[in-house]
């Protein structure tokens, strides 16, 4: 709790992590935050790309999974260390891996983990399949509940450790972001 008041009255040192499944919303949302409070935006898996001059699905093709969240850990690490006061978006796996919650909630940073249900998650991510490695090959929305349903219940445990949780089901972004700005304020 510490942290949190500290941060509400230094907001030039803090970083907001958005953390939660893919196809919540957190890079829509990371952009709509980083213009109520002016502060810049990065999008973890853009800042893979540019670094490594590749795409998230080209670096999973060409070189795994495993490889992939080492370099995502790296520039997580990097990312952080070279930045401050931004809102920054991690991928729905950053959080479960390496150590990487730990690093997420260091420092002066405030994690935000944007909640939604298992069946809203699965039929968006069902229309934009083909653009996510890890659910490309799902051929039917019930598979695709089935999966999102299984992995959100093997992800939540290091979701919840989170400094904050949103429930985003039926929320838009304008309530989403009073949320997340009540909290800091």
């Amino acid at each position: 709790m510490f942290n949190l008041y500290y941060n509400a009255f230094n907001k030039e040192l803090m970083n907001i992590i958005l953390l939660g499944y893919m196809g919540v919303g957190k890079s829509l949302i990371g952009q709509h935050l980083s213009n109520i409070l002016n502060q810049k935006f990065i999008d973890l898996d853009e800042y893979i790309e540019t670094k490594k001059s590749k795409s998230i699905h080209d670096i999973f093709r060409d070189s795994g999974d495993i490889y992939f969240r080492k370099i995502e850990s790296q520039l997580l690490n990097d990312c952080l260390l070279n930045n401050t006061n931004i809102i920054l978006s991690v991928g729905g796996g950053t959080p479960c891996y390496n150590n990487n919650m730990s690093l997420i909630n260091s420092n002066e940073n405030i994690s935000v983990y944007l909640k939604n249900r298992n069946v809203e998650l699965a039929k968006r991510l069902f229309q934009i399949k083909e653009y996510r490695p890890l659910i490309s090959d799902i051929e039917s929305e019930e598979k695709m509940i089935e999966f999102v349903s299984k992995h959100l219940f093997e992800r939540e445990v290091f979701y919840n450790q989170a400094t904050v949780k949103i429930d985003c089901h039926g929320n838009d972004i304008n309530k989403i972001c009073k949320e997340i700005t009540s909290v800091l304020n």
